[in-house]
């Protein structure tokens, strides 16, 4: 069933693109459970937050009404019916699954995008943007005093995906420049969009230096406001 569901969101993504739909907005997708059954195989949970009611399916997992979750991107569905549930939504995300406790504290950091990547295994290595607001990672980081509450274009592929954390998406992006002991091969960017990991991207946002969002959240330079382009 896991691998249907994820199928299922690649097809539906495809026909979504293709048709010049969007398929890469991004609910928010966190917040107190209000409503929630199992059928056929899903889990089906409505998240409440700010007052908006957001309804997520995933593979069938213990949902608990009351209890405060976060889900993983997914594609979202326009007035869908479950045929087993006899139920009609206006709305709906097919999400990858909850987001766990260990993924959630792993963005979490005092020393911010330093200690919340997993390097990857492969040499990453991606031409830089063209443009005259294009950056490496290191060059953004070399130059993030000068840079700072100016927009940039950076050009990377995506090492790690969080999504549904304080409303923002934060896409973590390397290039193969900077020094990874110094944390300063990899760029955090927050925005609206979605990205998976492996994706090779171009996003473009503005830079802060010394960001603190409180929680732990605390940047030496980010990428606010972002918006991506492949």
């Amino acid at each position: 069933m896991k691998h249907l569901l994820k199928f299922f969101a690649v097809f539906v993504t495809l026909m979504l693109f293709l048709s010049g739909g969007s398929a890469y907005s991004a609910p928010d997708l966190s917040g107190k459970v209000v409503e929630t059954m199992n059928s056929g195989g899903y889990s089906y949970v409505c998240l409440e937050k700010g007052g908006k009611k957001t309804w997520v399916a995933v593979t069938e997992t213990k949902v608990v009404k009351g209890q405060n979750m976060a889900f993983k991107p997914g594609v979202e569905m326009v007035n869908f019916e479950s045929k087993t549930l006899k139920r009609k939504f206006d709305r709906i995300v097919f999400s990858d699954g909850p987001v766990t406790q260990q993924e959630a504290k792993a963005e979490v950091t005092s020393k911010g995008s330093k200690a919340a990547v997993t390097q990857p295994a492969e040499k990453i290595k991606v031409e830089k943007a063209s443009g005259a607001n294009a950056y490496s990672v290191a060059d953004v980081y070399k130059n993030a005093k000068k840079l700072h509450g100016k927009a940039v274009t950076v050009k990377g592929k995506v090492v790690k995906f969080s999504t549904g954390i304080m409303k923002k998406n934060w896409i973590h992006l390397q290039d193969g420049s900077g020094d990874a002991k110094k944390g300063s091969n990899n760029l955090v960017f927050t925005t609206n969009d979605i990205a998976a990991v492996g994706d090779v991207v171009t996003v473009s946002g503005t830079v802060f230096k010394d960001k603190d969002f409180g929680s732990g959240y605390k940047y030496a330079v980010i990428v606010e406001d972002a918006a991506i382009k492949r």
